[in-house]
């Protein structure tokens, strides 16, 4: 352990040190918690619009055969033209979201080396228990399970390669979707569960770290608490859950098994 003020005597007998438990990092760590909340954050807002999207599925065909899902993937592709060109919006947001995604990873993996050397050998025990501790618990593991998920989501729907369904077309994200959640492949739809309870545990924890890190969470700040770290994640995951269990089952319209 270190103390301000030293008592020469238990340093000799080496019960003290005056050496610090790590280096003072380059990078302040308020910084990297500051960074780690914006990011959050940022993926967050960017959860819900696309499950909002993806609830498109469950529209009707229009008169003339076309998805409405297509058009809200089309709509990525031709926002801001002429001034962007065909997909440029698209670029930019995917950049900024793998941005994200690098100093989030970056961030955790700091934050939990640096818990770590300053804890030395002792550990975290008699935990309060409950939602929060077990998110805690499990906060780098359901991490690393979405990251996964992340790859094998753009290499499926994005990219259409490795993993995707043999009857994937791009731009076609109604009949995409429905091939790959198809019941031939319901260990994709077991996947996709794996990573939605995941997805829940980490953005609730995630989401409450990343008000109280932003100075949020004082007596105003509770209501905005709960609407941002438990509310909006169940919807989110509520709303990407029911999707894959639709089309296995048959009931997204114009679609039957």
């Amino acid at each position: 352990m270190t103390v301000q003020k030293t008592d020469r005597e238990a340093i000799r007998h080496g019960k003290i040190t005056e050496k610090p438990l790590r280096e003072r990092p380059g990078f302040p760590t308020w910084a990297v918690k500051l960074e780690m909340a914006i990011t959050g954050l940022i993926f967050s807002l960017f959860l819900l619009v696309h499950m909002v999207g993806n609830l498109k599925i469950f529209m009707p065909l229009k008169a003339d055969g076309g998805a409405h899902i297509d058009d809200y993937g089309e709509w990525f592709r031709t926002f801001g033209e002429p001034l962007f060109p065909r997909g440029g919006f698209l670029w930019i947001l995917r950049i900024v979201l793998l941005t994200c995604l690098i100093l989030h990873v970056y961030g955790a993996f700091t934050l939990k080396k640096r818990s770590a050397e300053s804890r030395g050998t002792f550990k975290r025990t008699n935990l309060m228990g409950g939602w929060q501790s077990t998110a805690t618990r499990w906060m780098l593991v359901t991490g690393v399970i979405l990251l996964l998920f992340i790859i094998f989501h753009i290499l499926d729907l994005t990219a259409g390669t490795v993993v995707a369904s043999e009857q994937f077309v791009h731009g076609n994200v109604r009949d995409n979707l429905i091939a790959t959640f198809a019941p031939e492949r319901w260990y994709v739809t077991l996947f996709y569960l794996v990573a939605m309870l995941a997805l829940l545990l980490h953005l609730t924890h995630g989401v409450y770290l990343a008000v109280s890190d932003l100075g949020w969470l004082g007596e105003r700040g509770r209501g905005v608490m709960v609407v941002l770290g438990y509310v909006l994640p169940f919807i989110v995951v509520l709303g990407n859950v029911i999707m894959p269990l639709a089309i296995m089952a048959g009931l997204i319209p114009g679609y039957t098994r």
